[in-house]
């Protein structure tokens, strides 16, 4: 249920528009402290333009790590199919778009098995690659006492219609947090640019030991500390949770191919952006990333009232 709103509408339009100034003023430095855009001096024309990092996309090297396994495959849907064949729709659809977009060293990671030993491998496998992006796709559920019952081709089944939307999580106890934090708010912003809403739920205390800290406010972006592929890989790691299959509505969408490659372009145009910000022509300083208070929100105080 949504909160009444009490402010003015011309109030409701200012605080609209100053939010997404100090959103895009926020993503900018960080921006420019990478070196994907140049900060002002006194040197212009073409000079500064030749100084413009510029995204090398045939050496850049993305893993798309497909969560979980054939064996333990994770959620199961509204309708009852596997998170697993979700993740590797969507990873594969990414793969194709971030190939035809330039990126050809982009490969899929799939381990087997039972899945905390599969997680261990996934982070030695990266970790012994060449790699400048770890990206872990999953597909969302709910805690189990959300769940109702209903009946699917004369299944009874369990689903969840009170959440929806994705979410971006990142480690502080990664090495490379702060362009972890980069990537996932360039991803949280290019899908936000296509209409896609993130989940607010993860920052209720009811999630339990699910909650939690929320860094952008504006990206959708979450702090998931202790999860092994995001704290242990030795480069920039992000897991996205693309969508909510336990919720009838969404499950729908996300089988669909349109929201597939919704997601894969936002995915790519997410990676041209954070190639071009890690180029070689950066400081070694940046390169290492300098790092950020860790429970302090980046973009927006709280998010917006979740409209359900």
């Amino acid at each position: 249920m949504s909160r009444r709103n009490l402010a003015t509408p011309r109030q409701t339009d200012d605080r609209a528009v100053m939010g997404r100034r100090s959103g895009a003023l926020a993503i900018l430095s960080l921006l420019i402290a990478y070196g994907a855009v140049p900060a002002a001096s006194g040197e212009s024309g073409s000079a500064g333009r030749a100084q413009a990092p510029v995204c090398d996309r045939a050496q850049f090297r993305v893993i798309l790590d497909v969560g979980h396994t054939a064996e333990v495959p994770g959620a199961t849907s509204a309708r009852g199919a596997p998170e697993y064949a979700f993740n590797l729709r969507l990873a594969r659809k990414i793969k194709q778009t971030l190939v035809d977009a330039g990126f050809v060293r982009t490969v899929l990671l799939f381990t087997a098995g039972r899945t905390q030993a599969g997680l261990a491998k996934r982070v030695a496998v990266a970790n012994r690659s060449p790699v400048d992006l770890f990206l872990s796709i999953h597909h969302d559920s709910v805690p189990d006492r959300f769940l109702e019952t209903w009946k699917y081709e004369g299944r009874e089944l369990y689903f969840s219609d009170r959440f929806k939307g994705h979410s971006i999580f990142v480690s502080h106890d990664n090495p490379e947090w702060r362009a972890s934090l980069l990537f996932g708010k360039l991803l949280g912003d290019q899908l936000k640019e296509r209409g896609l809403q993130y989940a607010y739920h993860y920052t209720q205390a009811f999630m339990g030991h699910r909650q939690r800290v929320l860094v952008d406010a504006e990206a959708g972006v979450y702090r998931y500390d202790q999860l092994i592929v995001l704290k242990d890989t030795r480069m920039p790691a992000v897991l996205l949770e693309a969508g909510s299959i336990i919720n009838r509505d969404e499950e729908v969408a996300m089988a669909s191919p349109e929201r597939q490659s919704l997601i894969a372009q936002a995915a790519s145009d997410a990676v041209e952006k954070f190639c071009a910000a890690r180029s070689p022509s950066h400081p070694a300083e940046v390169q290492a990333g300098a790092a950020v208070p860790a429970k302090q929100a980046v973009r927006g105080a709280t998010p917006p009232a979740n409209p359900r």
